[in-house]
């Protein structure tokens, strides 16, 4: 059985091809650049060019700061409103951004444009890289991560809309698994994950899942982390950081922040005060955080045994926490990625005794 995973996030896309006759060491794996850098690169490779922004909704960051450059430089760009959606759900924000918004059929007219079709998943282009390595891209399940803030109300907060989304999966099933959903159940509401599914357009099992609790999910598969009774697990993502505290997959309380405003004390702050039950929401919240959320009544009178995983894992380097940096399987960056292996085998049951015997071939 050939599962391919693929965590896409802002500054790399973490691509596994999960195959159950090898040991998972030796699974066909890629770390590339995320889809909104490679988005960010084509709109400046544009020179000055008038751009046209076509396709779905996708990640942000890499890809607005270059518009944002493009824009200030006295560029004109159009985009279609699912395009446009990337840099804001209401399009007038968008269109005050200096941004023209284009129909289909007008985008169609348009003529010496540079075009640049944004999408989270390019099954295309992994197909070509795997080509050139005669790996061929044929799989029996589809598993896809991202991180989406969903498409808040207007005036209402894109942080704080988020996490009411997070608090209320883990109201509903208290378990990192909670997290992973079929097509058929993603909330209208989260529209880059439901483009991400209509970009892959294939007929195999799938699953979707937050790139947080993948993360999570696949540090718990490092057997150092996995022993504890209970841990904190703080993933540093480039734009994201998610810490939470567990005892296993049960999550006993969670907070989210933006890597970019945090110094290493602050992240060890944090941590610390989650176990403890003194971490406020609002405090989170009013320094540009997402928030806190306490799930139940477990407090931890010392820190637990912290495990951090992400690419910017460094910023806990030497740390008083004296964290252990999980590798799971061998590769902290395909962390998401066995994650989302792990996740597809809770949601497809067909599958999951042979994923967990896989899985288990590791050291």
């Amino acid at each position: 059985m050939r599962i391919l995973a693929i965590d896409m996030g802002t500054g790399t896309q973490d691509i596994l091809l999960f195959d159950t006759t090898v040991a998972p060491e030796n699974c066909v794996k890629m770390v590339m650049p995320s889809a909104t850098e490679i988005a960010a690169r084509q709109i400046r490779a544009a020179a000055g060019r008038p751009i046209l922004l076509t396709g779905v909704t996708m990640g942000g960051g890499p890809c607005q700061w270059a518009l944002e450059e493009h824009l200030r430089a006295g560029g004109t760009a159009f985009a279609t409103p699912d395009a446009a959606r990337t840099f804001d759900d209401d399009l007038a924000v968008v269109a005050g951004m200096g941004v023209a918004i284009v129909s289909e059929d007008e985008a169609a007219k348009l003529h010496d444009v540079q075009r640049i079709e944004f999408r989270d998943l390019d099954l295309d282009a992994i197909r070509t890289a795997f080509a050139a390595f005669c790996v061929p891209l044929d799989f029996d399940g589809l598993a896809v991560g991202c991180l989406d803030h969903g498409a808040a109300p207007p005036g209402y907060s894109d942080r704080l809309f988020r996490f009411n989304h997070l608090k209320q999966v883990v109201r509903e099933r208290n378990d990192l698994t909670a997290f992973a959903m079929l097509p058929n159940e993603v909330p209208e509401y989260l529209t880059r994950a439901r483009s991400m599914l209509v970009s892959a357009g294939c007929d195999v099992p799938t699953i979707f899942l937050d790139t947080g609790p993948a993360a999570a999910l696949g540090a718990l598969q490092d057997p150092r982390v996995a022993e504890r009774e209970e841990q904190i697990i703080v993933n540093i993502g480039n734009m994201h950081t998610l810490g939470f505290y567990l005892s296993g997959t049960h999550i006993h309380a969670l907070y989210e922040h933006h890597t970019g405003l945090l110094e290493p004390a602050q992240i060890e702050s944090m941590t610390e005060r989650l176990a403890r039950g003194t971490l406020t929401h609002e405090e989170v919240y009013a320094s540009n955080g997402h928030g806190v959320f306490y799930v139940d009544d477990r407090r931890a009178s010392e820190t637990p045994f912290v495990a951090v995983t992400g690419p910017q894992r460094r910023k806990l380097k030497g740390s008083r926490l004296a964290p252990y940096f999980a590798a799971p399987h061998g590769d902290m960056m395909i962390s998401g990625c066995f994650g989302l292996i792990r996740a597809f085998a809770e949601r497809h049951p067909h599958a999951r005794e042979e994923i967990e015997s896989a899985l288990a071939q590791s050291v």
